[in-house]
């Protein structure tokens, strides 16, 4: 069983050596471990270390394009490699290397197809009560929307199990978390946590530059994450307010006016018009959803039957 650790970097040069020095070399159940840096367009010494640093694998992907494409990029590369299980960490040394070995159980047992570190949120120093506050708010709704129960939604370590991650597909720019965890969970992966530790604090995050920000930017991708497996209903749950508007107008003028006040009636044929619209609407995205479900299964069954022909030739 081979093991490939990714390491999304962008300017990473003082804390990826920390990084690197506190990754396994050995765990039980795993014949390999290597190591991947995917460097998002780094401005200084990172993809120097990382080759200094004994990197095996190095993925440049040009200018600076976000810690989503990063993180795409390193689980294609890590396939093509024919990694059997992904760990992905972070480069500023958040996350506590010694911890691989609970997080990647669970995948070389069989149990579980994707496994996150759940981080001890509350005992974090550096962590600011709004941090925290959001923290636990944002991991409440993913679980809402995903049917899963992952504590902490936003870590980004995380172990995936080869199958996983050949399914697993990142649309937004921004980050994967989230968008991978309610992926998961609308297509009944396996997934789970285990609790981890974490180191203190390098730098500041990336990420939450502006809590306003990161709010519109997280709640954007959780809602168009979760239309994309259920519009059906979610066009249901939009068309009920207009339904229920216009029936009340209805009945309002039948039981009332009958012969007068026909902008009332007008006012909720439109409304009742426009539930029948989003009615429709979600029919014909619920058509497109199966479509694109059955794409995914396909591009799954290609890279599958591909990494099966490389382990073959290789093995």
């Amino acid at each position: 069983m081979n093991l490939i650790i990714q390491i999304p970097c962008y300017n990473e040069a003082d804390t990826l050596p920390e990084v690197v020095r506190h990754l396994p070399n050995k765990l039980p159940g795993v014949d390999s471990i290597e190591y991947l840096v995917i460097d998002d367009g780094s401005s200084d010494r990172t993809v120097k270390l990382a080759r200094e640093l004994g990197v095996h694998h190095i993925v440049s992907i040009g200018r600076n394009r976000g810690l989503a494409t990063a993180f795409s990029a390193g689980i294609a590369r890590c396939l093509e490699l024919g990694a059997d299980i992904i760990v992905n960490t972070d480069g500023d040394n958040q996350y506590r290397g010694d911890f691989i070995k609970e997080l990647i159980a669970p995948v070389v047992d069989g149990r579980l197809d994707v496994v996150v570190g759940a981080r001890p949120i509350e005992e974090i120093e550096h962590f600011s009560w709004a941090k925290k506050w959001l923290q636990r708010i944002g991991s409440r709704v993913v679980r809402r929307f995903s049917d899963t129960d992952i504590p902490d939604t936003t870590s980004g370590f995380r172990a995936y199990s080869a199958e996983a991650a050949m399914q697993l597909k990142v649309f937004n720019s921004y980050t994967y978390t989230l968008e991978t965890i309610i992926q998961a969970g609308h297509m009944k992966m396996k997934i789970g946590s285990v609790p981890i530790e974490v180191n203190g604090k390098t730098r500041e995050s990336r990420l939450i530059t502006s809590i306003p920000l990161y709010i519109w930017r997280s709640g954007s991708i959780v809602l168009r994450s979760y239309v994309t497996y259920k519009p059906l209903r979610t066009f249901l749950y939009v068309a009920l307010l207009p339904f229920l508007a216009g029936l009340i107008l209805c009945l309002r003028w039948l039981i009332f006016y009958r012969e007068g006040h026909v902008p009332s009636l007008i006012i909720a044929a439109v409304l009742l018009l426009m539930a029948g619209l989003l009615v429709s609407l979600g029919i014909l995205a619920d058509l497109i959803s199966a479509n694109r479900r059955l794409a995914q299964e396909t591009l799954f069954m290609i890279r599958k039957q591909q990494l099966d022909s490389r382990k073959s030739k290789n093995g």
